[in-house]
């Protein structure tokens, strides 16, 4: 009679949860992964790898540093490695309103100058020769796009949601993306980006993820160009959260003048 009861409540359990489950919709889904707790500021040390198609490769460094102000974010990295790119900075103030274009600077010592990255240059241009665009390093609004929950399904052992979300703005350099995140830590584990054509463009890969300091954090990513072969690894390390920071670090005057 106990296994009996205990079997009742299990299935009415699992039946709550699924009806939960069901009243999300992608949105919802993407504005919890926003909203996943990861501290007031942050600081990580990064190793960037850029792979040609043919296996050669070329290895960057930097440090990165982040804020958050209210709904908005702040943050600011700098190349220290290789000596060709040490010193060259950028920083973004990302705005929660999708109405406000984020604000973009990068600094390039060799010139002594900084260039602001436009809202349309952000979209499509690449990132210090990286498969990353300028837009993909900051923490964009959820309601610049419009989110579809597709389904639920199982990758590399967790289960997932998977959303496919179109850009409002036609300027992206993608016309869809599909995306899978993990429904234990509501973490981002997969993104598949598909161009005008609607063919694979480019596909992002998160992986190493576990608890730092209480927070759900990931160490190593991949974004590969399925259609040139290029792509870029990137290694976290040395996460930090709640650390101490002044504001006035993620200013222009301090991008300018580095570390």
């Amino acid at each position: 009679m106990k296994t009996r009861h205990l079997t009742l409540l299990l299935i009415a359990m699992l039946v709550v949860c699924s009806v939960q489950a069901a009243g999300l919709s992608g949105r919802d889904i993407m504005q919890k992964v926003k909203n996943r707790a990861d501290g007031d500021t942050r600081y990580a040390t990064i190793e960037m790898t850029l792979i040609q198609k043919s296996g050669h490769k070329r290895v960057r460094k930097l440090e990165s540093w982040a804020m958050d102000v209210g709904n908005d974010t702040k943050k600011i990295m700098f190349f220290t490695y290789p000596g060709d790119v040490k010193g060259t900075g950028f920083l973004t103030w990302d705005y929660d309103n999708p109405n406000k274009a984020d604000d973009k600077w990068l600094y390039l010592p060799a010139m002594k100058k900084t260039r602001r990255i436009s809202g349309k240059s952000s979209k499509t241009d690449y990132f210090m020769g990286s498969d990353f665009t300028y837009n993909d390093m900051s923490t964009r609004s959820v309601d610049e796009e419009q989110h579809k929950l597709l389904r639920e399904e199982t990758l590399g052992g967790h289960k997932c949601w998977v959303i496919q979300s179109i850009p409002k703005d036609k300027d992206e350099i993608y016309a869809r993306r599909v995306t899978w995140v993990r429904q234990d830590c509501l973490m981002v584990v997969k993104a598949e980006y598909y161009d005008k054509l609607n063919k694979l463009h480019r596909r992002l890969t998160i992986s190493n993820i576990e608890k730092v300091q209480g927070f759900w954090t990931m160490h190593l990513m991949q974004m590969e160009n399925m259609q040139t072969g290029h792509k870029t690894v990137i290694r976290m390390s040395n996460q930090r959260f709640n650390v101490k920071v002044s504001p006035n670090l993620f200013t222009v005057s301090k991008l300018e003048k580095g570390l």
